[in-house]
């Protein structure tokens, strides 16, 4: 189902906004935070997947980019105790709804309407959009995360990686897109480094409740997934 033609428009004209206008981002700052890939136009399954790894097993060592919304910080220390102040559920609906919300009401809606044509199947209204997004706005992790999920869907898993690994450069406890890696690393077959990617996720919320139970299972018989 294509998303209708007012809203494709909509999408277009935010997208020549971006590119064309004061509303583009500097190349500065935060992309500055991107991690160095090797040339070409098309990056090896095991470079991608290996330096998405040594990207996890570092985060524990690394601090939020500047401009993340400080409120974080409370929100995570709580959710990382085993009983939480406030529900689990409740500090996770938080945690994403600020990071899918941004002060720039442009970037807002662009957000949405990627969002929408993503549950709609307009695959490519979204790859529009989130393009977009990330030129604009490259200090913002979930602009990444959500084009990871897109490329993932599309079935570029490498595109995929490659966009996780800016996501968490940017949010190192983005637990949406440590276990969106562990997943694509199960897809390839690649247990041992799915184990360690959903234990990140765990350690920075441990309620993850399929994603625990998953790791059991791994442990269980000796790291391996059986279906």
């Amino acid at each position: 189902m294509a998303l209708p033609q007012a809203k494709r428009t909509r999408a277009t004209t935010i997208c020549r906004n971006w590119r064309g206008g004061s509303l583009l981002a500097p190349r500065g700052g935060a992309g500055n935070l991107s991690l160095p890939m090797p040339s070409g136009d098309v990056v090896p399954e095991r470079i991608a997947f290996d330096q998405c790894l040594q990207l996890v097993l570092k985060l524990d060592a690394m601090k939020p980019a500047p401009g993340q919304p400080k409120r974080l910080d409370a929100l995570f220390r709580d959710l990382s105790r085993f009983k939480p102040h406030r529900p689990a559920y409740e500090l996770q609906d938080l945690i994403w709804a600020i990071w899918t919300n941004h002060k720039d009401d442009y970037a807002d809606e662009a957000m949405e309407q990627a969002i929408n044509a993503i549950a709609l199947k307009d695959y490519d209204v979204a790859q529009l959009v989130l393009d977009a997004l990330v030129d604009a706005r490259p200090e913002w992790s979930e602009a990444w995360n959500k084009r990871a999920t897109l490329h993932f869907i599309r079935g570029d898993d490498i595109a995929a990686v490659k966009d996780v690994m800016e996501a968490l450069t940017r949010e190192p406890r983005h637990f949406g897109a440590l276990s969106g890696f562990a997943q694509i690393c199960l897809k390839h077959g690649r247990e041992a480094e799915a184990l360690i990617a959903f234990e990140a996720a765990l350690a920075v919320n441990p309620h993850l409740e399929g994603v625990a139970a998953l790791v059991a299972e791994m442990h269980a018989n000796g790291g391996r997934v059986l279906h």
